[in-house]
């Protein structure tokens, strides 16, 4: 089961996009809310997939009360089989979207109006994974492989990465459509398959590989991290309504919506066992060591910040972009055909709420940030 809703993106299949959704766990989610209260002002925040540690940092916000201390009343939603997360802030059903930046770039350019109001992700979770026997060290030896792709908004990474090595994707390689599990990939079907750092990977390290009778271990596998390629993509944002921010009312509202949700971010940061306990309250039927894990790699993406959490970086902004803009995948499509506006991002209300965050003592930066050891079980329990 993959964490993210999967949209179709390319100029190809504009037209299914903002409907196609792929199966997921629950079509009515219960959501969770940091209560009613006198006073508070009532706020919508539509996640991309369902409770997990993929958003530790909203239900840490929501379970410590940062929300509230910021006179807002809080209700998460998770996402279901039919949700398409910034159609719901488009169509005014959420106040916030947590979304892919390459997704929401799509569906900018067939006219929803929304922006980027915060960065959280800085570095992107996809990575593609091999046994060592398949000698995949590199993208370029991904050439004459069966290569695993989920396809559906999340294989333009690996499409950029493979291009960029000289490979020519019509022919030289075979896809492979990849199931929202790692099954082809333990079975052998998948020479190198997609795998998101915090979910996909882990499912692979807490199965039992055959062979010894033991679990496999990250010394089985070689990672192609896109990271390091320079094709790494902008992953989870918040996303709001571009007019709606034309508001003064709501521009307020937006900047300390930020501000309390980094603050659960910095805790889940500094308590990850808690902030992995808090995630599984929430609903998440995941297992507590992969929870854990989950909790770990996701804090990974964001810390150490080289601006301050949340702060959208020109450089990876205009690189996604071009990415989106220049990359074509096995369908010959694009995810935009032109920049996208100025108004697709703004730090306007991140940077006053690092401001406010800086002023309170609170450490944005995450310099000296450690990722804890996770030790995973079978299963992932």
């Amino acid at each position: 089961m993959k964490h993210s809703t999967r949209i179709v993106l390319g100029v190809g299949a504009m037209a299914a996009a903002s409907a196609l959704i792929l199966s997921g766990c629950s079509s009515s989610p219960t959501p969770a809310s940091s209560g009613s209260g006198k006073g508070l002002t009532k706020v919508t925040l539509q996640l991309q997939w369902v409770a997990d540690a993929q958003f530790a940092g909203y239900y840490a916000a929501v379970d410590q009360g940062f929300y509230k201390k910021e006179g807002l009343d809080v209700t998460i939603k998770e996402a279901g089989t039919d949700t398409v997360p910034i159609q719901t802030v488009a169509k005014g059903q959420a106040d916030y979207a947590i979304s892919w930046v390459p997704k929401v770039l799509g569906s900018i350019e067939q006219g929803v109006n929304v922006t980027d109001v915060a960065q959280i992700f800085e570095r992107s979770g996809t990575t593609q994974i091999s046994f060592k026997d398949k000698d995949i060290v590199k993208p370029a030896d991904l050439n004459g492989k069966k290569v695993g792709s989920w396809g559906y908004g999340n294989q333009w990474e690996l499409f950029a990465g493979m291009q960029k090595a000289g490979i020519n994707t019509d022919t030289g390689i075979s896809l492979v459509q990849q199931a929202f599990d790692m099954k082809g990939f333990l079975a052998g079907d998948i020479d190198a398959a997609q795998a998101e750092t915090y979910n996909e990977y882990a499912q692979v390290l807490e199965t039992v590989n055959p062979a010894t009778g033991k679990l496999y271990t990250p010394d089985d596998l070689n990672v192609i991290n896109w990271n390091d390629y320079g094709t790494a993509m902008l992953q989870d944002a918040i996303w709001a309504d571009a007019d709606r921010l034309k508001d003064a009312a709501f521009d307020k509202t937006t900047i300390k919506f930020i501000k309390a949700s980094i603050e659960g971010w910095v805790y889940a940061r500094d308590n990850p066992e808690k902030a992995a306990a808090i995630a599984t309250k929430a609903g998440s039927t995941l297992g507590t060591s992969h929870q854990l894990w989950m909790t770990n790699e996701v804090n990974k993406l964001i810390w150490p910040s080289t601006s301050g959490i949340g702060v959208i970086r020109k450089s990876l902004w205009d690189q996604t972009a071009k990415i989106a803009e220049g990359t074509k995948d096995n369908t010959g499509s694009t995810i935009i055909t032109k920049a996208p506006p100025a108004t697709a991002y703004s730090n306007k209300y991140v940077d006053a709420a690092l401001k406010e965050l800086k002023a309170d003592g609170v450490d944005v930066m995450g310099t000296n940030f450690a990722p804890i050891s996770v030790t995973l079980k079978e299963g992932g329990n």
